[in-house]
């Protein structure tokens, strides 16, 4: 019913338009309606410039350092170096998309925004891989040693592009409201799955060294990273999986210029926070203390 009364309700073509006959100019909204209480677009493209400024340099050194480095590589690498090309385009298409909705309102333009939305909405399967990397490295270490083939994880992220980009295209066609369901189901599933395989991991962390005074500093450092991992999952996917039960309860001018464009503000910034995750575990140490410390433990034990 929500998504009916938002159809029939709100299109953005028809708000542009009456907007540019008016006289006026589109800013910062697409819908009139919101015109009188543009703060939570303002939040949403600052955002977007933050991430501009900031996530698209430290994307691009994430692809870098992977695609470059020849030794110590971790398994979950590939899983970040595709979440990295993802979130780079994502972060580059800020000016086009500022430009567009203030300036051209191209329909080209838009079906390649909408585009670049669509896999930024189905990115989290990489973060879902990686935590899932992570879980059998540290929860089922004995199967794990059995798999680390990075082949097996290049057919991994083939299926999720194959599952990303039908979605995107759709998207990008028929429009938003098109995908509305599964975008739902697909962030309650991933943030399901990433909260139970971190708190696993931290559980079989925690317990490994009950009873000892001191925790070994790599199963210190894994236990940090997965705890850091933990609280970006929760801060960045938490809100939108908080609000689902609800939209039923919300207006078509509240859930559209403040709700949706605040949870979706807070979610575009994980584009920032994933790669500066990924750049503080880059670490200038001797080789002989990496291999040291990976014949020690798992690679994913590492964080």
């Amino acid at each position: 019913m929500f998504n009916a009364t938002f159809s029939s309700g709100f299109n953005h073509t028809n708000s542009s338009t009456n907007l540019r006959t008016s006289g006026g100019r589109l800013l910062w909204y697409l819908y009139p309606e919101c015109a009188s209480a543009p703060y939570c677009f303002a939040f949403y493209y600052g955002a977007k410039v933050f991430n501009l400024f900031l996530g698209t340099p430290c994307n691009i050194l994430v692809i870098w350092q992977i695609a470059t480095k020849k030794t110590n590589s971790s398994t979950s690498d590939i899983f970040f170096f595709n979440l990295a090309l993802i979130d780079a385009f994502f972060c580059l298409m800020t000016p086009i998309d500022l430009l567009n909705r203030m300036v051209y309102d191209n329909k080209f333009i838009w079906y390649i925004q909408r585009l670049a939305y669509g896999l930024k909405d189905l990115s989290p399967f990489f973060l879902v891989c990686i935590c899932l990397d992570r879980y059998m490295a540290v929860v089922h270490p004995v199967l794990y040693s059995g798999y680390r083939d990075k082949n097996a994880r290049v057919v991994v992220c083939v299926v999720v592009w194959v599952l990303m980009l039908p979605y995107s295209i759709t998207k990008s066609i028929l429009g938003i409201l098109s995908v509305t369901d599964i975008f739902s189901g697909v962030i309650l599933f991933a943030f399901a799955v990433m909260v139970f395989c971190n708190i696993s991991v931290v559980w079989v962390l925690r317990r490994s060294v009950a009873g000892k005074e001191v925790m070994h500093p790599v199963k210190k450092k894994a236990f940090k990273m997965v705890m850091k991992n933990l609280a970006i999952i929760v801060v960045n996917y938490l809100p939108p999986v908080a609000i689902m039960p609800f939209l039923s309860y919300f207006t078509v001018v509240d859930y559209l210029c403040f709700i949706s464009i605040s949870v979706f503000g807070i979610m575009d910034l994980s584009c920032s926070i994933e790669p500066l995750l990924y750049i503080t575990k880059m670490e200038k140490v001797d080789a002989i203390c990496c291999r040291q410390s990976i014949s020690e433990n798992p690679p994913e034990a590492n964080g």
